[in-house]
């Protein structure tokens, strides 16, 4: 057993077992349990919190919430982190602005920022700031490029693409594949290009832009007329959500295969669920899973918010106990300048740095800043995400 998923299962379970007293989690999402002392180290976060992206922005601050109020819970003494998300609303220049508030108000370490277009806006400034950044969900390449302060917790987009495509080939061997993803976007257009490439065979393309998210029947209509029977959906869940719901008033019925992007698709306030019976997703966490740290997260997570997790909070989750089993290999203490904890981190995370949480056994760090782990391929079977 490693020592990161020792340290992990520990501060968890005594988090656990002091849950009832000290309202784990409490909801609040603003900022830290800690109060007060100088042994505080500032976390800082930038997401959507509002807007069409929200349902990302909040699963991120909530989960990152609740990993700190665990931490702080189980060791009163030690080390505290406190946490502060600043709203986005999946905007670049708002995701730069929040940046520059969270910096002016002290922040030492950024979680951030959560989608991938403000993700890359951000690493530039930190970047030249030196903060050191861990994304949770921001997984497009250029987040990472050129910066050696910025990580990412999530699947890199064309790690997604790979993946996705290997498991098509390996399981829809037969399949006429066909594909509606946003080539303005650079998520899914990043995550359909490796894809094509590792997949091989023939594709039936199709696009869209964000701004004629709106309507996709002529998609629709071309896959239909094209005989596809595998439609593979490199979007996020809002576009997805129109698409299931065109196509079955088409009578159309293929497989459909989507990335991480999908998850939060069964919690579209007014979305019919039974349109996304049988969708597969790539996905790193799934709330119904029997795993032992899975388990214990998702109770956790629905006892201090009343609703299921997403993969999304489960790797904000992952980002804290991360940071906080890294900062205590740096040598350093919470009165460390954000300069000094960034080189100390590069270091750590660059070496032989191992961590383990909720969204992967095993996860290990590149130079590129891109983590390595397994991902896992879910079904959606009576309103539930079933790993395959």
């Amino acid at each position: 057993m490693k020592k990161t998923f020792t340290k992990f299962a520990a501060v968890a379970m005594a988090c656990m077992m002091v849950f009832a007293m000290t309202a784990c989690g409490g909801g609040s999402g603003d900022s830290g349990s800690s109060e007060g002392g100088d042994n505080v180290l500032k976390l800082g976060g930038i997401g959507p919190t509002t807007g069409p992206a929200a349902l990302y922005g909040n699963a991120v601050k909530n989960g990152a919430q609740l990993a700190v109020d665990e931490i702080n819970a189980a060791n009163p003494d030690g080390l505290q982190l406190s946490w502060d998300m600043q709203d986005d609303e999946h905007d670049p220049e708002k995701s730069v602005n929040a940046y520059n508030k969270l910096v002016d108000d002290g922040m030492q370490i950024l979680i951030g920022s959560v989608t991938s277009t403000p993700g890359a806006a951000v690493a530039a400034e930190a970047d030249t700031n030196r903060t050191f950044a861990l994304t949770p969900s921001a997984s497009a390449p250029d987040v990472t490029e050129g910066h050696d302060n910025v990580f990412q917790l999530c699947f890199s987009d064309p790690n997604q693409g790979i993946a996705s495509a290997q498991y098509v080939k390996d399981n829809f061997k037969d399949a006429k594949v066909g594909v509606i993803y946003n080539n303005s976007d650079n998520y899914s257009s990043g995550i359909f290009n490796k894809f094509k490439a590792e997949y091989g065979g023939d594709i039936e393309e199709t696009t869209f832009t964000t701004d004629s998210a709106t309507n996709f029947d002529a998609q629709l209509t071309t896959l239909k007329n094209a005989n596809v029977d595998l439609v593979f959906l490199p979007i996020y869940y809002t576009e997805a959500s129109l698409i299931l719901d065109a196509a079955k008033k088409m009578d159309y019925s293929p497989k459909f295969f989507g990335c991480d992007g999908m998850d939060g698709i069964l919690d579209i306030e007014g979305f019919d669920t039974s349109l996304a019976e049988g969708l597969m997703l790539l996905t790193p966490y799934t709330p119904y899973s029997e795993d032992e740290k899975s388990k214990a997260f998702t109770e956790a997570y629905q006892a201090a918010y009343n609703e299921t997790p997403i993969q999304f909070a489960a790797d904000a989750y992952d980002c804290v106990y991360t940071i906080y089993d890294a900062f205590g290999k740096t040598g350093l203490d919470a009165s460390a300048s954000m300069e000094e904890i960034c080189e100390a981190m590069i270091g750590v995370f660059t070496g032989d740095f191992t961590a383990s949480g909720v969204t992967a056994e095993t996860m290990k760090w590149n130079a590129n800043g891109e983590v390595e782990k397994t991902p896992k391929v879910c079904e959606i079977k009576d309103g539930k995400y079933v790993e395959k």
